[in-house]
């Protein structure tokens, strides 16, 4: 085995055991609040999808009375 080989090998298990030890650190969140904030984000993803939809239901209506209004005036 190379010199090379040797000091990469230590490096990778320096790096995994680096990992395991700030994994040791992390907060994991309960499942109560896990749920709570899953369903957080999936009410609040369909409330902006709603509201988008309304804001384009109002563009494409507010453009077609302009273009209607165009095409009366100009012909």
């Amino acid at each position: 085995m190379t010199m090379s080989t040797t000091v990469t090998k230590e490096k990778r298990a320096s790096y995994f055991r680096e990992v395991q030890n700030e994994l040791k650190k992390v907060t994991w969140t309960s499942k109560a609040e896990l749920i709570l904030s899953t369903k957080a984000v999936i009410i609040a993803t369909f409330v902006f999808g709603f509201a988008i939809y309304l804001a384009d239901l109002a563009l494409r209506g507010a453009l077609n009375g302009v273009g209607s209004l165009a095409r009366l005036i100009f012909g």
